[in-house]
């Protein structure tokens, strides 16, 4: 009678083989599912309350002020009103402050481009004495809070004579939006190879020329990202327009807003309208340009 080996024991005994790569299949399949029904579920949740306010907002502003506050709460209403926004296109006032902010945002945005481009491509491409130190004053900028620069920057404006004036409001965003602009453009001019100047420069052309007819038209991602970062900034900003102006031909979109807001009475059917007046431009850069923006933001961040 032949002897069995221990091994041999141990490789025919049932209760010691390993199990299939069929027995694990179904569970990993499940838990796969079950993490994607997780992460469906959280999304879901996520859109409801990033939208939900959204459309209350655009709800309300068909409504008329008791309706908004009727109980219980309908997102939508038997009665539907164009009341809000006939009152708006038909005020001169509330016309102006759409007229100024369309002025402002967009003059911000080709002057921060103008000068950010041009800063950038010497940032990436030359070295010259004291450009750490300028590096350094334009992160800082980034770091200090326009409230604490509020009281001196009103003294300043009033002694130059820009207060109450475009331009005021002009220079005033570009301090700010021109930092980020500069650091932006500098990282995505960085991810570009440096022999493209140089063979530019072996045809007899210029620094100027290799910026303008090479680097800025395939740069269009980068320059479209941060014309749309500098549009909104410009946009939205409040403390600054309400510090700045005075009249109201000089009021932007947000001041409007605020001064729908009476004494005894708000005007919240309005404030709803406007508010959704005031979100569909950048929501229409982000819609148009969403795919540039996105290539913009991440192109800039790995240096090659």
């Amino acid at each position: 009678m032949a002897l069995t080996t221990p091994a041999r024991q141990r490789a025919t005994s049932p209760a010691r083989q390993r199990p299939t790569r069929t027995a694990t299949r179904p569970r990993t399949a499940t838990r796969r599912r079950v993490a994607q029904t997780g992460v469906f579920l959280g999304l879901v949740l996520g859109a409801v309350f990033a939208a939900g306010p959204v459309l209350w907002m655009l709800s309300s502003s068909f409504k008329s002020n008791t309706q908004i506050f009727e109980l219980p709460p309908r997102l939508v209403t038997e009665t539907f009103s164009f009341y809000a926004y006939i009152s708006i296109f038909t005020n001169p006032e509330t016309v102006r402050f759409f007229i100024n902010s369309y002025v402002v945002a967009g003059a911000v945005t080709i002057l921060t481009l103008l000068v950010a481009i041009q800063a950038a491509y010497a940032f990436s491409r030359f070295e010259f004495r004291g450009k750490r130190i300028v590096n350094v004053i334009i992160v800082s900028v980034q770091a200090v809070p326009p409230i604490t620069l509020l009281i001196p920057y009103f003294g300043l404006m009033v002694g130059l004579g820009l207060y109450n004036t475009y331009p005021g409001l002009i220079f005033t965003y570009m301090v700010f939006t021109l930092p980020y602009a500069i650091i932006m453009m500098t990282g995505y001019f960085n991810t570009l190879p440096k022999e493209l100047d140089e063979a530019v420069r072996v045809d007899g052309a210029g620094s100027f020329t290799a910026l303008w007819r090479v680097l800025v038209p395939i740069s269009i991602p980068g320059i479209v990202s941060v014309g749309i970062y500098t549009f909104m900034i410009a946009w939205n900003e409040f403390l600054f327009a309400l510090t700045l102006t005075r009249t109201i031909d000089m009021r932007t979109v947000p001041i409007g807003i605020q001064l729908l807001m009476g004494q005894h009475s708000y005007e919240w059917n309005q404030i709803m309208a406007m508010s959704i007046l005031g979100s569909i431009p950048v929501l229409l850069l982000f819609l148009f340009f969403q795919r540039f923006f996105i290539s913009g933001l991440t192109a800039g961040s790995v240096k090659s």
